[in-house]
């Protein structure tokens, strides 16, 4: 409970009164004594109505709450919750409201004020923005009521418990209808390639035409219809893919309002609801995180909700990258040939990465997948000027030849690889597939 305006006002107008009057004895400037007196008097009767108004505040009854919000947010997106405010209250009154929001979670239009009618249930919306993935409780809402005589104002903490899950920014995906694959993937910027019928399952035969290859003639139907016949393959459609996705220290770095972490996560997304749509298996495993997962492939629509569910929660921990370990529990645990899809971000001394590529690459066949820090090209480009930016542009200069080098020995080793910066990393890796697949080149 705290003093409102009004109350300090008039504690400060009589106050104030006092003290002139207080100075004008000091000067021996004569007075009536019956200002003294009635500025004692009101003084008093100001004090019994405080505490009469602090009494009658204690007893007046809190609000009821009830919270309404969507049981999951995508990270990144603005949302409305809704509060509905009940009450017994016999005349008009304006509360203050304020929802106590986790941390992690932007909002806006709060606290606010509520006009509460007698009778009627008053709603107000305020909006939320997650800004990091996970878990979310709502505890409490916190209510300021006026006195009846306005002279104080109460705190009252209202428990109103709800939860939340933010996703990655995915929700799009659910239903399959909100968006078709190809515009969306257009809208990316995922380039699409003419289909060529060169996978290796053979579907039928049809007239030939300009852009297919001579393999493709089919000689016996050709000399029975005295025109060129060629066989059409469909893409393969039983393949399976297995995201090795980094969690350590390394992947913390941030561009933007989001991790190479978040960055990643979402290309991996991408990439699985495009394969799944493809007919495709898709799995997943964490490595160097605070407690390893494990996805296995799995074909459906319904495999994306699986791996969403499996990473929502997921943060970068500050532990490195293991990738002998990690590599160790891919083979342990997928025995048939898959494509492992590592993603990291690697640094120009991870040679612990060739040896555990290699290792995987006897049985899969693997694609590295690595993010760059888009700072890294403005410094480059930035003129230099001084001591520190000479020292700073040799440093930018010598990681990025390290890293070139690094891949060198990735193509030596026939380990591909793929480096981008954070937002063109998922239709990088999309275009990647769809060129595998296409050219009956996946695993």
């Amino acid at each position: 409970m705290k003093p409102s305006r009004l109350l300090l006002i008039w504690l400060g107008l009589l106050l104030g009164v006092s003290i002139v009057l207080g100075a004008l004895q000091a000067l021996q400037i004569d007075i009536p004594s019956s200002l003294i007196s009635i500025n004692w008097g009101l003084l008093l009767a100001l004090w019994a109505l405080a505490v009469i108004d602090a009494l009658r505040l204690r007893r007046v009854p809190s609000p009821r709450i009830k919270r309404q919000m969507p049981g999951s947010l995508a990270l990144g997106r603005w949302a409305e919750v809704q509060l509905d405010i009940a009450h017994d209250f016999a005349a008009p009154l304006t509360i203050d409201l304020f929802d106590h929001v986790p941390d992690g979670l932007a909002f806006e239009h709060l606290p606010m004020p509520v006009e509460l009618q007698p009778g009627h249930v008053s709603q107000i919306t305020y909006r939320l923005r997650p800004t990091r993935r996970g878990h979310f409780r709502f505890e409490q809402c916190e209510v300021n009521l006026p006195s009846p005589l306005g002279l104080w104002s109460g705190k009252r903490l209202i428990e109103v418990a709800d939860q939340t899950r933010v996703y990655p920014d995915f929700a799009r995906l659910y239903g399959g209808e909100l968006l078709a694959v190809d515009n969306w993937l257009s809208q990316l910027g995922v380039r699409q390639r003419q289909r060529r019928g060169q996978g290796l399952e053979f579907h039928q035969l049809r007239e030939f035409r300009e852009g297919d290859s001579l393999r493709q003639i089919d000689w016996k139907a050709t000399a029975r219809q005295r025109t060129p016949i060629a066989r059409e393959y469909e893409d393969e459609r039983d393949q399976q893919i297995i995201f090795l996705l980094d969690c350590g220290r390394q992947m913390r770095s941030q561009d933007g309002e989001l991790s190479h972490f978040d960055h990643a996560l979402n290309a991996c997304l991408l990439l699985a609801y495009v394969a799944l749509r493809q007919g495709d298996a898709v799995g997943l495993s964490t490595f160097a995180g605070d407690q390893p997962r494990h996805v296995k492939p799995v074909k459906g629509s319904g495999q994306l909700n699986i791996l969403i569910n499996a990473v929502y929660d997921l943060e970068p921990t500050r532990r490195p990258a293991d990738y002998q370990a990690a590599a160790n529990r891919i083979l342990a645990r997928q025995k048939r040939r898959a494509l492992v899809v590592l993603v990291t971000n690697l640094r120009h001394e991870d040679d612990d990465l060739l040896t555990a590529a290699k290792r995987l690459g006897q049985q899969h066949r693997v694609l590295v997948v690595s993010l760059t820090e888009e700072k890294l090209d403005s410094v480059r480009h930035t003129p230099v000027q001084g001591l520190g930016d000479a020292l700073t542009y040799c440093g930018t200069v010598e990681y990025l030849n390290g890293l070139a080098q690094l891949h060198e020995h990735l193509n030596r080793q026939e380990t591909a690889f793929v480096l981008a910066r954070p937002n063109e990393l998922g239709p990088e890796m999309v275009n990647l597939y769809q060129a595998w697949k296409k050219t009956g080149n996946f695993i």
